[in-house]
């Protein structure tokens, strides 16, 4: 019996009979064709280990671009573990409406954590598999990531739930579809490493490959955990050092908005059956015939084009009133201090205390500081009365602040309306090392 399951027979029933699965649960969202067409590529790589381990060049070339890929994200998104948690929290929000598990609200309260094991596996994996590091495990890690991160980018991509993946941060943005394609190569080439595997041999001796995977498998340890206590290293972020709010609000040149089109699912009254509509061809006017059953999620027929990489920056006073322009249009030196949520901004006396002084400074100096949150007006007068913050609060959108900078509270200082430098609460600065070095 072992021996017919380990047989060429039975690996192609099995991998033909998952495919056949897939391609009558894969959702309208992707034509049969297209998966089809994917399907049977895995299922002839699967059953072709004979041909490609005949040809080592191809495994060595799927080799590379695996790896290395797998290393550029894990450290892109290492970079910025803190960004990529919040997109990790976006997914499993979604999740948690679409199916009420209460499974995906802890996957949530754990996200940073999360995302950070993936940042470390992505590297360590990646490298791995270039030095040839136990590749059966390897790429058995590898298809488990692959295959969790293509679910995530189709589901995302077919019911529109999430418009930025976050697979390499804010360095490249991809659409989810762009995501979903991406992963599907990664797939399609991690297939292709497995039946090539007798291929991929270790590039050093048993010690030296022990020893250099632990170093790297410390060194992506240590690098997201530091960006997540400072700030991210490299920032890619609209609202980086050097980066003006103003300009970033503004459209591009070849600005062209996104075109959507609406679909409507309605039922046929004589046979009960469901049929899907666009707003072109909706049968609104025949209600002998079809009942409106539901809306669906609207399609994007061209995405926006140029867009503004800020879009969303409006600030508000505690009463409502829109006062970005006059914030912004500050010429002079001011502070912004971020928290997006004052119920989860490190409420440490020693830090407080600190701001505190750094406001009175300012004061004195007739320097404006500001706070910037997204809690409500009790929560505020509650932080206040708390901490004896004196410095006036202005409301924002929380994703925005999220976005402004990784760090809960976070100063950031601003000159006619450019970013000239930002400060995670554990490096909070002393006024005057802020003054030599950035206030001349």
């Amino acid at each position: 019996m072992k021996k017919i399951m380990q047989g060429n027979f039975f690996k192609f029933i099995l991998s033909a009979g998952i495919a056949v699965g897939f391609y009558f649960i894969t959702p309208h969202c992707l034509s049969k064709t297209t998966v089809a067409g994917i399907l049977i590529t895995l299922v002839v790589l699967i059953n072709a280990s004979g041909f490609i381990s005949k040809w080592p060049l191809i495994t060595h070339i799927a080799r590379v671009l695996v790896g290395g890929l797998f290393i550029f994200s894990g450290f892109i998104k290492s970079n910025d573990a803190v960004g990529f948690s919040y997109k990790l929290e976006e997914y499993f929000e979604v999740f948690k409406g679409d199916t009420g598990l209460a499974l995906f609200d802890w996957m949530a309260h754990i996200s940073l954590a999360l995302a950070i094991i993936i940042c470390v596996s992505e590297v360590a994996l990646g490298f791995m598999l270039l030095i040839g590091f136990k590749k059966e495990l390897t790429l058995w890690l590898l298809l488990a990531q692959i295959v969790f991160f293509t679910f995530l980018t189709f589901y995302s991509a077919c019911y529109n739930k999430v418009t930025h993946c976050g697979c390499f941060g804010d360095a490249i943005k991809l659409t989810p579809w762009e995501s979903f394609w991406k992963d599907i190569t990664l797939l399609i080439l991690i297939t292709l490493l497995f039946s090539g595997k007798d291929n991929i041999n270790p590039l050093f001796g048993g010690m030296i490959s022990n020893v250099l995977t632990v170093i790297a498998i410390a060194a992506s340890i240590w690098f997201p955990i530091h960006c997540y206590r400072n700030l991210p290293m490299i920032d890619f972020r609209a609202y980086a050092p050097g980066l003006s709010i103003c300009e970033g609000k503004k459209p591009g040149p070849n600005y062209k908005p996104a075109v959507y089109e609406s679909h409507f699912m309605y039922k046929n009254i004589q046979s009960g059956d469901t049929t899907e509509f666009t707003d072109k061809n909706y049968p609104w006017q025949d209600t002998l015939h079809w009942k409106f059953h539901r809306a669906m999620p609207s399609v994007v027929i061209s995405p926006e084009v140029d867009a503004a990489k800020i879009p969303d920056f409006t600030i508000t006073d505690l009463d409502g009133n829109n006062v970005t322009d006059t914030i912004l249009g500050n010429k002079n030196y001011n502070f912004y201090l971020v928290c997006y949520d004052l119920n989860k901004t490190s409420q440490d006396a020693e830090l407080m205390a600190k701001i505190n002084d750094f406001y009175t400074i300012c004061e004195k100096n007739k320097i404006n500081f500001i706070a910037l949150t997204a809690s409500s007006n009790e929560q505020i007068n509650d932080f206040k009365h708390k901490f004896n913050a004196l410095y006036d609060f202005y409301n924002m959108d929380g994703i925005v602040l999220k976005t402004m900078i990784r760090s809960n509270p976070g100063l950031m200082l601003m000159h006619d309306c450019r970013v000239i430098n930002n400060w995670h609460y554990n490096n909070f600065p002393v006024f005057s090392d802020v003054q030599n070095k950035f206030m001349k």
